[in-house]
């Protein structure tokens, strides 16, 4: 299995969040249950990220697994 991240798609996952709440965003792009963790990278080198709500709302979470801000979206889709 590739340490590379899959591509799930080219735009972010909005997502409704609880502020103290806990999310594990998929870094791989393998989960089955994106934007979230599922257990599917397991057998590479690649771990999901612990984000923590900070206020009830909607976050978008990265789809395209490219983010220099993980786990949330920073546009970079758009140069994919």
């Amino acid at each position: 299995m590739s340490d590379t991240p899959a591509i799930p798609q080219k735009a972010p996952f909005p997502a409704e969040v609880s502020a103290g709440k806990s999310y594990f965003w998929c870094a791989c792009g393998r989960s089955s249950r994106q934007p979230f963790c599922d257990g599917s990278h397991k057998g590479t080198d690649i771990e999901p990220v612990k984000y923590t709500a900070e206020s009830d709302g909607r976050v978008f979470f990265c789809g395209c697994k490219q983010t220099a801000r993980g786990p949330l979206c920073d546009g970079t889709h758009a140069g994919l």
